[in-house]
Order: C-alpha cells, then sequence, then structure tokens
C-alpha cells in the first residue's frame, strides 16, 4: 500500500514526535518506526533533559548553560546555535510539561522559589539544571509523546517500517534538488512500498551501532545519516562519537546505561581495589565531560588489564538510591548487583553521533524539503563532544523550529507532490546467503572498536578504511542482487557511516574532545568543523 501526505517523518523519538505533534495542527503527518513506536533512544534516556527554567533556582543561567556546554564541546560548538537551543530551553521544557510529562516535584517546596521542579546536575554542568523522570526521563516523555500522536486523527503512526532511500528530484531527472518521497521496506509483508511527501523529516537517531560495544538500541545504525548523503547533503564532526563512560559490565545485560545523574549525586568511580582515580585525570573528578571520564576509564583498563572498573553510590542512604534511581536499582538486582551494598561493575560504550546531517536553525539540510532533527542532525550544539542532557533538548527545540518553518510553506506550488515509480524489484531473487550479511556486520563492527574507538592511530584509521573498502563491494554486489531486507538496510547504512567516521578522523589532525589520535595529541589554536560532500 502506498501513501501520500504533507510530511513524512522518519523516526518516532522525541524529535519525531515532536515535530508530528506541532505539525498536525494543520497538516497531515506519517510517522515511520522501524520497530515499535518506542524502540528508538529516547525511550531509554535516563538521566533527564537540560534547560534553565527558572533563574532564581540556584543562581543559574542562560549564560552558564552555554558556557558549560561550550566547554565540555572541546569550544568546537557554533556558539549561537547554543545561545539558540539554550534560550529556547524554558519553552520546549514548558512544552513537555503541558503535554503531560511527569518530571519530579521537589519533596517539600521553599516559598520564594518559582519552579517545583527537582533538578539533577550531571557531568560538566555547574549547575542542577536537569529535569527528570525518576530514572526513567526518556521513557516517560516517549509514553507521553506517543499517547499525544495516537490521540491525533492527522497523524499516522506505521510501526515496522524501514526507509531505504529517499526520492529527489534530481534522481527523478527533473529540475533541481527537492525530496518529493521515499522507498520504504513494509518488514510485515516484507514488500517496498512509495510514500510520496511535501516535506520529509529525518529523525533517525545516531549511528552507535557501527561499534561492537554500545548501549544504544537495535535501531540505531545511522540509517538517515546514510540516506541524506547518498542523496547529496554535507555531513559534519561525525569524527566525534561519544563513548559513555559508564554502561554495565555483565554477560547477561551487555547494553545496560548508567546515568550520568549517579556521578551526579556522588557516586565514585573506583579501581578492582577499590581506590579512586579520577583525582590523576580531572580537577572535576567523576563530574568532568564524558570524554575525559571515558578515556580515563580506557586507560585504568589497559593499565591493570582489567576487564572493567567500578561505580560506587552504596554509601549513600539506601532510600535515596532506591527512591532516585528505582530502574537501575531493579535492574541490577536481576543481575545479582545490590547497589546500594556493592559497586557496580561498568565499562565505556558507544553512546552518542555528536555529528550529523548539517542543517540550519530551521533544520534544514541542503535538499530543499528535507529536514533533520536530533542525533542524525548536526546542529553545531555539541561540538566535539556533547553535555549530559543537552540532547533531548535539541530534539525538542529543532521539532519545533522546524515545523514552524514547514508550516509557513505547506500551502507552496513548489511543494506538490510529483508522481514516482514503484520500487523495481524485477530483476533481483531471494537470498539463501543470509550469514554473509551476519559475517560482515560483525566484521565491521569490530573492526571499528579496534581502530576506531576511544583512542585512535593514523595506522588503525588507515586499516579500518582498508577493511571498510572491501566490505563496501561485498555488500553492494549483494544488495545488487537480492531482495532488501532490513538486515542488509542496516549493514548497507553502517557501511556508509563507518566511512564517512574514518574519512572525518583522517581529516583531523589533533585531539579535541571525542577524538583523540596518539599521532596528533596536541590542540591546535584554531579549529573547526569536520564537513564531508558527497562524492568528494
Amino acid at each position: 500500500m502506498n501513501y501520500t501526505t504533507d510530511c513524512l517523518i522518519i523516526g518516532s523519538g522525541a524529535a519525531g514526535l515532536t515535530l508530528a505533534l506541532t505539525l498536525a495542527k494543520k497538516a497531515k503527518v506519517i510517522v515511520l518506526s522501524k520497530e515499535n513506536v518506542c524502540a528508538g533512544s529516547t525511550n531509554y534516556a535516563q538521566g533527564g533533559i537540560a534547560g534553565v527554567y527558572n533563574i532564581k533556582d540556584d543562581d543559574d543561567s542562560i549564560q552558564a548553560h552555554i558556557k558549560d556546554t561550550c566547554i565540555a564541546g572541546g569550544f568546537l560548538c557554533d556558539e549561537k546555535t547554543v545561545e539558540f537551543v539554550a534560550k529556547n530551553a524554558h519553552d520546549a521544557i514548558q512544552w513537555l510539561i503541558d503535554e503531560g510529562v511527569p518530571f519530579d516535584l521537589k519533596e517539600t517546596k521553599v516559598e520564594d522559589e518559582q519552579s517545583p521542579y527537582h533538578l539533577h546536575r550531571e557531568g560538566g554542568h555547574s549547575h542542577r539544571r536537569i529535569f527528570h523522570a525518576e530514572d526513567h526521563t526518556g521513557k516517560s516523555i516517549q509514553e507521553t509523546l506517543v499517547e499525544r500522536a495516537r490521540e491525533n486523527k492527522n497523524i499516522t503512526i506505521l510501526e515496522n517500517h524501514n526507509a531505504i532511500d529517499l526520492i529527489t528530484t534530481h534522481k527523478l531527472g527533473l529540475v533541481g534538488n527537492r525530496v518529493v518521497g521515499a522507498y520504504v521496506l513494509d518488514t510485515n509483508t516484507n514488500h517496498v512500498i512509495t510514500i510520496n511527501a511535501k516535506f520529509i523529516a529525518l529523525c533517525t537517531g545516531g549511528a552507535s551501532k557501527v561499534y561492537q560495544y554500545t548501549c544504544n538500541p537495535e535501531v540505531s545504525s545511522g540509517d538517515g545519516i546514510a540516506m541524506a548523503y547518498r542523496a547529496g547533503c554535507r555531513v559534519a564532526n561525525m569524527e566525534f562519537n561519544q563513548f559513555h563512560p559508564t554502561t554495565l559490565y555483565c554477560d547477561a545485560d551487555r547494553n545496560f546505561l548508567l546515568t550520568e545523574a549517579l556521578r551526579g549525586e556522588g557516586a565514585q568511580l573506583k579501581r578492582p581495589d577499590g581506590t579512586r582515580f579520577m583525582q590523576d585525570y580531572d580537577d572535576r573528578l567523576e563530574l568532568a565531560p564524558r570524554d575525559i571520564v571515558a578515556r580515563a576509564i580506557d586507560h585504568e583498563m589497559k593499565k591493570l588489564g582489567a576487564h572493567c572498573m567500578y561505580l560506587d553510590i552504596s554509601f549513600k542512604e539506601p532510600e535515596f538510591v532506591k527512591k532516585h534511581f528505582p530502574t537501575i536499582y531493579e535492574r541490577c538486582l536481576k543481575v545479582g548487583i545490590d547497589i546500594t551494598k556493592q559497586p557496580i561493575p561498568i565499562v565505556p560504550a558507544a553512546h552518542f553521533t555528536c555529528g550529523g546531517i548539517m542543517v540550519d536553525k530551521k533544520a534544514r539540510t541542503d535538499i530543499d524539503g528535507l529536514y533533520a532533527i536530533g542525533e542524525c542532525a548536526y546542529t553545531g550544539l555539541h561540538g566535539a563532544n556533547r553535555l549530559a542532557s543537552n540532547s533531548l533538548l535539541e530534539c525538542v527545540v529543532y521539532g519545533k523550529a522546524a515545523a514552524e518553518n514547514i508550516l509557513k510553506h505547506i500551502d507552496d506550488e513548489e511543494f506538490d507532490t510529483v508522481e514516482i515509480k514503484d520500487w523495481d524489484e524485477s530483476q533481483v531473487t531471494n537470498s539463501d546467503e543470509e550469514v554473509i550479511i551476519t559475517h560482515n556486520w560483525h566484521e565491521l563492527r569490530l573492526t571499528m572498536w579496534d581502530y576506531v574507538g576511544i583512542v585512535r592511530t593514523n595506522k588503525r584509521l588507515e586499516r579500518a578504511m582498508h577493511r571498510i573498502e572491501m566490505l563496501k563491494k561485498e555488500v553492494s554486489e549483494y544488495y545488487s542482487n537480492f531482495r532488501v531486507s532490513r538486515n542488509l538496510l542496516e549493514l548497507r547504512n553502517l557501511l556508509a557511516v563507518a566511512e564517512i567516521i574514518v574519512k572525518s578522523a583522517m581529516k583531523r589532525h589533533e585531539s579535541r574532545g571525542l577524538h583523540y589520535n596518539l599521532d596528533y595529541p596536541n590542540t591546535e589554536e584554531k579549529s573547526g568543523p569536520t564537513i564531508l560532500k558527497p562524492n568528494e
């Protein structure tokens, strides 16, 4: 079944649903979800959403939020973007409150304080400014926005639909380069459908699945970044992939992230012998930005030959821990770890893609009618490292900005739909060699982990590029001869993203933020974003 709509939104997290709900007042919207509607990264965000809501609380300020963001970003942030996001934080958070997100309230209300909300502090933040719903903020936001979306007659949610590629006027041999639709694999039926749309928004999340170890959900395969790059969009800063310092080290639960807020509430990083080590790396100790903490943990593990380090909050009152971190407490208890009595074994894991598709303040890409919002986009907010809890804020601020721009042009004649031919699979057959995809999948992710991980060298990057090029040839031939599947589409996209990451890393001749190259250990005095153009 083919569809026609005003706006096709690929991705169903905070970015996509913010856009959908704001657009649906005047436009018809289709939201695609690769799995169920709650499968994306938003649902797993524990910490919260950062923003200065009321300056009277703890003497915080928008300028302080801007400063913290730029410091964490290795001074590679676009300052105008940071200011734009920080200034719109109050309205973004208020919109979520109005939609019904149940942020935690203070236990006792102080008369001269205007804000009733309990705020966390996380690494890199100079003040408590993290709005949260216990330790499952993302889940609360996701469920609230999904509920609002399902109530709206102008929003159609298509679950188990995997976007294949964007369709542009350039690809159709028409004038210009405007997006007009997308080919989508309906994994319920295994048939490819066509969706015509005046506007398309890529809200597909990041690409951390390109690494062997990640705390991201299965859907984080860089689909939007790869599709946009193939269609002709520039990408930027893809060498900066954030590794979350504290992921649970346990065979029974390998992808569980332990929120930054644990360290914000006093949790300490320790060696296997129980001694602390962050004092050897940064004056901010456990509250240093994530890149510093991740490298410290990585260095300690390599130095000691240890499989993991430890995060300890057991010296806090048990009721405090259970109240503020109930999800973490229960999840760890299931694998035999009582965090009120013992330290938690942890390792770093790939967590957030700081670069992405280049967009302006209205989330517009290089292609007319195509927008990118959230983790798949490069706005300039994160620079060389993302400040904790700025990501959900970016989703809502840019989701609202994109909606405002789309609604201004919803009736423009230039965005009328055009005829698109159906997907042609008459020359392909079903594959009887799925093992090739599985094997190449594992080889790519291990290559990226070993050679393009927390610490890099020129030789490691060259080795990674050589292997990626070989895998790309194999997968390209496979893609041309067999019917598409979700695994094949994700592998194709991950290979494209891996190549972009390595090319970007090769272009940066310094160490800054999340990109640490032993051959270029110093930070350059003047530096800007790494920008890649397709076919360069």
